[in-house]
């Protein structure tokens, strides 16, 4: 078992004094005697001090396959931003967070992902006080991962609504680039997380790559924008981004894939156009937008449950 053991992480003004680390569930041997050498992959929690609110959290760290086998070897990291449903105190709602995404993926599923994945909780803030779901989930109802097998995947919304796209939205102006209380107001702890996993866990900072889903789509747009020198692709699902969020992608040259649902009846489709061309118009061969015209705001299930998605962003390295 690898140990990640204590440190301190300096963030300018703001720092972050980390715990420790330990491991959430028992490790499974392979079963495949082809792979009885494989080192099996590992899914951590960490420990740190959010400077968001002074509060100790912690966050996950999936280690792929294989990792620690070669001191010398560096491997790609992918921070994950969770939705909006999955908020929590970083403590006893972790869990929540393996829900969707990479992390689900690779930890539930047992996908050979060949990335160090961050998976961090975004607070609660209010949003129980505000909406009763959050008062209603239940921990035990989050997918885990098994000794044997792997569960059954939950099927994506089927509306019945016919496929007609959608024009573009003319004005943005008026409309706020974020939504209340999201990823923005960790930036901080969330750059401490990569600088850790570049400096302590053989991070490779030139394959560092971003993605997230509605809330975290917004997060990733907004990650991007702030600190396009640290991802070498993000990948924005089910969130658009604001045209005054384009400018420094653009100026980076960032490449850039996102998804969306045509049927999403939570993220109109139709904001998605002006942001998106602003960097189809900088960067053509840089810019990627699907739109998968069946599939409503869960279309991250698809998304995150494909092949072509990892490849791309292996497929991009910072020079």
């Amino acid at each position: 078992m690898i140990s990640l053991g204590k440190y301190i992480l300096g963030l300018s003004a703001a720092s972050l004094l980390v715990l420790g680390c330990t491991s959430l569930t028992h490790e499974t041997k392979p079963t495949n005697a082809a792979s009885v050498d494989t080192l099996p992959a590992q899914l951590k929690r960490q420990a740190y001090i959010s400077t968001q609110d002074g509060s100790e959290r912690e966050y996950f760290v999936y280690l792929p396959q294989n990792y620690g086998r070669d001191a010398n070897q560096r491997w790609p990291v992918l921070l994950f931003l969770h939705g909006n449903g999955e908020r929590g105190d970083g403590k006893k709602d972790l869990d929540f967070v393996l829900t969707h995404g990479p992390i689900y993926e690779a930890w539930v599923q047992k996908r050979d992902l060949p990335f160090i994945i961050i998976s961090p909780q975004l607070p609660l803030y209010d949003f129980p006080e505000t909406n009763a779901y959050f008062n209603e989930r239940r921990i035990e109802d989050v997918p885990q991962r098994r000794a044997v097998g792997v569960p059954a995947r939950v099927p994506h919304n089927t509306p019945a609504t016919p496929m007609t796209g959608k024009q573009a939205t003319a004005h943005m102006a008026n409309r706020p680039a974020l939504l209340p209380k999201g990823w923005e107001t960790v930036e901080a702890d969330l750059l401490a997380m990569l600088k850790h996993a570049h400096e302590h866990l053989s991070g490779d900072q030139k394959r560092t790559y971003i993605t997230g889903l509605s809330y975290g789509g917004f997060g990733t747009w907004f990650m991007a924008s702030q600190h396009p020198e640290l991802f070498a692709a993000a990948a924005p699902v089910a969130g658009w981004g604001h045209p005054s969020l384009m400018g420094p992608i653009a100026q980076a040259g960032l490449p850039v894939w996102c998804f969306a649902g045509g049927l999403d009846p939570v993220i109109p489709i139709e904001h998605f156009y002006p942001g998106l061309n602003i960097l189809r118009d900088a960067n053509p061969h840089a810019t990627r937008f699907t739109v998968h015209e069946d599939m409503a705001h869960d279309v991250w299930r698809r998304v995150y449950a494909g092949g072509d998605f990892y490849q791309w962003l292996l497929g991009h390295s910072k020079p």
